[in-house]
């Protein structure tokens, strides 16, 4: 006896329409879930061994990470492992506004931020003028300064896309990304170390921290590494650096003939931190949530700095031109040494 109902093999549209959903999805996350996941095992390894032996916990994701690089060009990692290092570095610190008070702001006052402006300008000066010195182009001078002054990696190719075209442009630009890093992970580690010995409070370190090192990712973990409150006034400083980036990229195009004309706009992790600020001190955010968006803030940065650590190869950074590495050495040395004299007789 045949049964005379639709075949076994036919699906019904609801099953055929959650299949497609689920192939989708399966499509659109597993080519970042290999790299997501060594990152947060990492990280979750970096917060137990932190909690255990009490050094600090963005210093052990780097360090870990690092142990790792040989995943960083493994197919199944490679696209996770960036998700984790750029989008969410730029969720947590666009979170870390909520953690941000009115106490903060005003305790630093309006000279910090006046002083930070003057940071900026004088290290795309040194740029240039250590570019004359070493024999580099002026345009070479540029990048690396803005890079050293405003967000490391991140402003060399925004100041890249704006230059004149050049034969070496892409050359110049991967130096830089390059050395600057590679000053920012080690400014990570050292500059808390040397601000310490220095007797400098909390705030001022944060201070420094935020004003002095180069990537977003290293500010956060440095700043974390020596406290909670140093981290916030680090990443407030950051923030304020960062915003100067589209003047920056003003200053070299008209600095150039033939600079390429781009569009200019804000980072949008800058806006989500000023927001979430907003947020926080109008008392809109009730407590709860306040706590558990900290929590996703933590998480996400102590992810993105593991993921960092394995994105760091130590074989590239020894193969930085030498001329290149002294002309980024000089101008993070000469801001490093404006923002402590700045410190000690005038800053916060």
């Amino acid at each position: 006896m045949q049964c005379t109902g639709r075949s076994g093999n036919s699906q019904h549209p609801l099953n055929r329409r959650s299949l497609v959903i689920v192939t989708f999805i399966k499509s659109r996350v597993e080519p970042y879930f290999g790299g997501l996941l060594l990152a947060t095992v990492i990280a979750a390894s970096a917060t137990f061994m932190s909690e255990h032996y009490g050094a600090p916990v963005m210093l052990f994701a780097l360090l870990i990470g690092i142990a790792f690089h040989f995943l960083s060009e493994e197919e199944s990692c490679a696209k996770g492992i960036d998700f984790a290092a750029k989008a969410l570095l730029r969720i947590g610190v666009g979170l870390l506004g909520l953690r941000l008070g009115l106490a903060e702001v005003t305790g630093l006052g309006f000279g910090p931020v006046a002083a930070i402006i003057g940071f900026v300008l004088a290290t795309l000066a040194c740029g240039a003028l250590m570019s004359y010195l070493f024999g580099r182009r002026l345009a070479f001078g540029m990048l690396a300064g803005g890079a050293v002054a405003i967000c490391g990696a991140s402003a060399a190719l925004a100041i890249a896309s704006v230059l004149p075209p050049h034969k070496d442009r892409e050359q110049d630009t991967l130096f830089v990304v390059i050395g600057v890093t590679a000053l920012s992970t080690i400014a990570m580690i050292t500059y808390p170390l040397l601000f310490q010995s220095l007797g400098f409070s909390d705030v001022q370190s944060g201070f420094l921290v935020g004003a002095t090192i180069h990537d977003v990712a290293q500010v956060v973990g440095a700043g974390y590494s020596i406290s909670d409150e140093a981290g916030v006034i680090a990443t407030y400083v950051k923030i304020l650096r960062v915003a100067l980036l589209p003047v920056v990229m003003l200053v070299v195009m008209l600095s150039f003939r033939g600079a390429q004309q781009q569009r200019l706009s804000v980072p949008w992790f800058l806006v989500m931190f000023l927001g979430c600020a907003i947020a926080a001190n109008t008392g809109v955010v009730p407590a709860p949530a306040l706590a558990l968006l900290n929590e996703v803030s933590r998480w996400c940065l102590v992810i993105a700095i593991s993921a960092l650590g394995v994105k760091t190869s130590l074989g590239r950074i020894i193969k930085v031109k030498a001329s290149y590495s002294l002309i980024l050495i000089v101008e993070t040395l000469f801001l490093l040494t404006i923002a402590i004299l700045y410190t000690m007789y005038v800053g916060p």
